[in-house]
C-alpha cells in the first residue's frame, strides 16, 4: 500500500509532466516559439488588411487550437462598410464559417471574395491576448503573414488568394500587429 502522502507527490509529479507537455505543445497558440520537435510554422508570404469583425469563435478542444485559439469572421472593401457588414449573418463552427445576406448589393461571386474565415495564430504574447479583444463590428488593421503549420502528420496550409471558397479556403494568419481602427462601444 502506498503511503497517502507518498501518492500526493506522484499524482502532483505526473500532472506537472502532463502540464508541461501540454503547455509546450499549446506553445503556438500563446504566441511563443515552437519547443515540440515535430512542430513548425513555414511563411508562405507577407499578409496585411483592414477588416472588419463579422464574428469571432474561441477554440479550445481542436487538434488546431494550439496553433490558432480564434477564427475570425472578416469582410473587407464594400463589405467592410458598417451600412453593409451590419446585414451579414454569421455561423462560426468547427473552423468553418457559413455567412448570408437577405439582399447582395454586389454579383455573388464578387460577394464570396470580400468575406472570409481566418485561422489566427498569435505572432508574441501581446498579441495573443489583444487577439481575442475584438467584437463584431470593430474594423482591424492586422499585418502579419500567412503560413503553413506542420505538427507530426498535420499539415495545415494557408489559403494564398482571396478568390477561393470551400475547404482548405481560409486563411492561416500569423499575426504580428493588430491596431483597431473603429471599436464598437460596449
Amino acid at each position: 500500500m502506498i503511503k497517502p502522502f507518498i501518492f500526493s507527490i506522484l499524482l502532483a509529479t505526473i500532472m506537472v509532466q502532463v502540464s508541461a507537455s501540454a503547455s509546450v505543445d499549446h506553445n503556438i497558440s500563446k504566441g511563443l516559439a515552437p519547443l515540440a520537435k515535430d512542430q513548425s510554422i513555414k511563411m508562405l508570404q507577407p499578409f496585411k488588411g483592414d477588416f472588419r469583425i463579422l464574428g469571432s469563435k474561441i477554440y479550445h478542444n481542436d487538434e488546431q487550437a494550439k496553433f490558432s485559439p480564434i477564427d475570425y469572421a472578416v469582410s473587407w472593401g464594400l463589405f467592410a462598410e458598417p451600412e453593409i457588414a451590419r446585414h451579414i449573418s454569421v455561423n462560426q463552427y468547427d473552423r468553418y464559417l457559413n455567412w448570408k445576406m437577405d439582399r447582395l448589393p454586389v454579383p455573388k461571386e464578387q460577394a464570396m471574395q470580400m468575406v472570409s474565415n481566418m485561422h489566427i495564430i498569435p505572432a508574441n504574447p501581446n498579441i495573443a491576448k489583444q487577439i481575442k479583444n475584438v467584437k463584431r463590428g470593430d474594423l482591424v488593421r492586422l499585418k502579419g503573414e500567412l503560413v503553413e503549420i506542420k505538427d507530426k502528420d498535420l499539415v495545415w496550409t494557408s489559403s494564398l488568394t482571396p478568390t477561393d471558397t470551400g475547404d482548405g479556403a481560409c486563411e492561416l494568419f500569423r499575426v504580428s500587429s493588430i491596431e483597431w481602427i473603429e471599436k464598437v462601444k460596449g
